[in-house]
């Protein structure tokens, strides 16, 4: 499983990955959490005997693809990352070490954005189920009101990099009073609409999923409607959001992108699409 839980601070993130690992295995001598939040993972102590790797700066995408490696050779079967907004915002993290980049602003991104992504392969890849906690904050637009330019209110945006969600199969969004919704569930066992607390209970469903015999079928499916969306993209931007939001699934669809870049690029020659 991989899975995100993001929210305020406060919200409950820690606690709720915990109960969840919990769930997901039972036995919380096999669950780590890779602690970035100044010891906060020790406040839960009495919920069972867990392990927890203090993380500390530099936040660099390296540091924790080491954290994860190191957490796979003790033989741990639930990795909670705890969180991985450092590795972007952090001291040491992406944001930062782009700040202190000398030269072209665009051309640091093209050294910078391969660390960030071997850091969201390495979670992927991880033999562990991984449980990413993400810090969000409110986000808000200007909208016109009546003749009136007012900030409106849009909900959480997680302190992370954009289409971050892409890469996990549930996310939850904590709320301050410390229930959830999901935002993204391939799963399918979850009502997006219907808040819930984040338990043992809710871990046992997700590794009982995690168990069943059908996971071709249900890969399958969505594989079908992958391919179905590749076809259909109606620009290359779109294609590339497609490319970007699974890397996964994106190498195991190249003969998609490539024949439908290749049609793409042609109906630009041939002004019939425009290109965004």
């Amino acid at each position: 499983m991989r899975m995100a839980i993001q929210g305020p601070s406060g919200s409950g993130k820690t606690y709720s990955s915990i109960l969840l690992a919990k769930g997901l295995v039972k036995d919380l001598s096999r669950v780590v959490v890779i602690d970035t939040e100044n010891n906060s993972a020790d406040l839960y102590s009495h919920l069972g005997d867990y392990n927890v790797m203090a993380f500390s700066r530099p936040f660099s995408p390296e540091r924790f693809i080491q954290a994860i490696e190191e957490s796979e050779i003790a033989g741990m079967e639930v990795i909670i990352i705890d969180s991985i907004s450092h590795e972007w915002e952090g001291e040491g993290g992406i944001l930062e070490s782009h700040a202190n980049m000398p030269g072209n602003s665009f051309t640091n991104w093209s050294k910078l954005t391969p660390r960030h992504n071997a850091f969201v392969q390495r979670m992927l890849s991880s033999s562990a189920h991984v449980i990413a906690t993400i810090r969000s904050k409110q986000d808000y637009v200007i909208s016109d009101k009546n003749g009136k330019m007012v900030p409106e209110k849009v909900g959480l945006k997680g302190v992370t990099r954009d289409s971050m969600d892409y890469e996990f199969t549930l996310v939850f969004d904590m709320q301050m009073n410390h229930q959830a919704k999901v935002s993204k569930d391939r799963t399918g066992l979850f009502n997006s609409k219907e808040p819930r607390n984040l338990n043992e209970e809710v871990g046992h469903r997700i590794a009982q999923w995690c168990s069943e015999d059908n996971h071709e079928e249900k890969t399958d499916s969505f594989s079908e409607s992958f391919a179905v969306r590749i076809e259909k993209a109606q620009s290359m931007e779109e294609l590339k959001k497609l490319y970007r939001m699974n890397p996964i699934d994106a190498d195991r669809f190249k003969q998609f992108f490539t024949k439908r870049k290749y049609e793409l690029q042609k109906h630009l020659q041939n002004g019939s699409i425009e290109h965004k």
